[in-house]
């Protein structure tokens, strides 16, 4: 990691179907070994799943889901006078959607299921609904924080 300066974030390109900036991130952090059509095949059979199963445009779906699952607060561990505490500190918006997704796939890929894309599809519509592991890991994390809130003055 650079220590003088910070690197510029790249643009991310919209995808070619939906036309969605965040499709496209949640691509690159499922796609494994540069394996693109692949994670982009996935990606849209899960929406087709979610099309079928819900009625519903499957982009708004994806987008509901990852602002449910979006944590708004995290701790980090903070050392003061020999000890650890854990600080309660506001995400900033790039690591808080990136967390999201991060989650989400996670939680998709230990899902019981038939296939990834099934096993996508049923984690954002739950996550859409407000329910499901990634949801679960999101409010562990604010309660962890809530918890904490006695060293917020260590920040």
């Amino acid at each position: 990691m650079p220590r003088r300066r910070t690197p510029s974030k790249r643009p991310v390109q919209p995808d070619n179907k939906y036309g969605n900036t965040h499709v496209t991130m949640f691509v690159n952090r499922m796609m494994r070994g540069g394996k693109r059509s692949t994670a982009l095949r996935i990606m849209y059979t899960a929406f087709d799943i979610i099309e079928e199963r819900k009625k519903q445009d499957p982009a708004e779906v994806f987008e509901q889901a990852l602002r449910n699952v979006t944590p708004s607060v995290e701790v980090k561990p903070r050392r003061v006078g020999g000890s650890t505490y854990q600080v309660p500190i506001e995400v900033p918006p790039a690591r808080a959607t990136s967390l999201a997704m991060r989650w989400l796939l996670a939680n998709s890929r230990s899902r019981a299921g038939r296939g990834m894309a099934q096993k996508l599809a049923s984690e954002l519509m739950d996550a859409a609904e407000g329910q499901g592991a990634s949801i679960k890991k999101k409010d562990d994390t604010h309660r962890m924080a809530d918890a904490n809130r006695a060293f917020a003055h260590f920040r």
